[in-house]
């Protein structure tokens, strides 16, 4: 399993003592899968998320991506956060290139690369602008392409739509759809923290939801849409009943199920 999550706790120790974030967690996730991870403000998701990318060292259990024990960030990692963190000096073209400068490698043999991405993100006029020209929504695409331009097989997603208007949520969306589905080739593997359930319904293959802090995994549901998928879906009576569902999963603090009733329906 590329990814395994084996009974996953992680607690940290604050001034006022010690706050267990996640607790009991187990979750496989395969190649080729798009993973939400939805649950309540604060329950531990990105937490989750930042074990499994290897930015957070779980306090028990274990997490390994293909069968390899995690403790740190691996060169087929991609991350993106929700702030695009761009540098400021750099054009959008270098900062796309910026990981390939880290890893010591020869940043002129990605250029070609770090252009068509920024093509693909609808930013082919902007190699040469620096992130304080650029609106919040292109800095995310370029952040998108930064976190795509070594191709890695491992893509992590923190919230990283959470700050932009509803619009440019929207777009920011439908451009990770696409590349996602345009990257079919690659056995490419998405986790994405996300508040908002239906950005996770329309991205993802499955949709994992946790509860309240201590938080453990509640509910993992199939998402039933073929790909390639069109915004289209969203205004369908099927598409609303799972953002229903979802929501009432949520919203329920003391649902105690290890999965959804309705899940093998979805």
């Amino acid at each position: 399993m590329p990814i395994s999550v084996r009974n996953v706790s992680k607690t940290y120790e604050g001034s006022a003592g010690a706050v267990q974030a996640v607790t009991g967690v187990n979750l496989n996730i395969d190649d080729g899968e798009f993973v939400s991870v939805l649950g309540p403000s604060g329950c531990g998701k990105s937490t989750l998320l930042m074990m499994m990318a290897g930015l957070e060292t779980a306090s028990s259990g274990v997490v390994t991506v293909d069968g390899d024990q995690i403790c740190s960030p691996r060169k087929d990692f991609g991350l993106v956060f929700q702030d695009a963190t761009l540098l400021p000096w750099l054009t959008a073209e270098a900062n796309v290139l910026f990981p390939i400068r880290m890893m010591k490698q020869d940043s002129r043999l990605y250029r070609t690369r770090a252009r068509e991405l920024l093509s693909d993100v609808g930013l082919g006029d902007f190699f040469d602008a620096r992130p304080r020209e650029l609106s919040g929504g292109m800095r995310q695409r370029v952040a998108l392409c930064r976190s795509l331009i070594h191709d890695p097989t491992k893509l992590f997603m923190d919230e990283p739509f959470s700050a932009l208007d509803a619009i440019s949520r929207d777009a920011m969306g439908k451009v990770l759809l696409d590349l996602w589905e345009r990257s079919s080739g690659t056995p490419r593997l998405g986790v994405f923290v996300t508040h908002s359930i239906r950005e996770a319904v329309f991205l993802s293959d499955r949709v994992v939801v946790m509860g309240r802090r201590p938080a453990t995994v509640k509910a993992d549901i199939t998402i039933p849409f073929e790909r390639p998928r069109s915004v289209a879906i969203q205004d369908s009576p099927r598409f609303n009943e799972i953002v229903s569902r979802l929501r009432c999963l949520i919203d329920q603090d003391e649902w105690t199920g290890a999965t959804d009733p309705h899940a093998s329906e979805a």
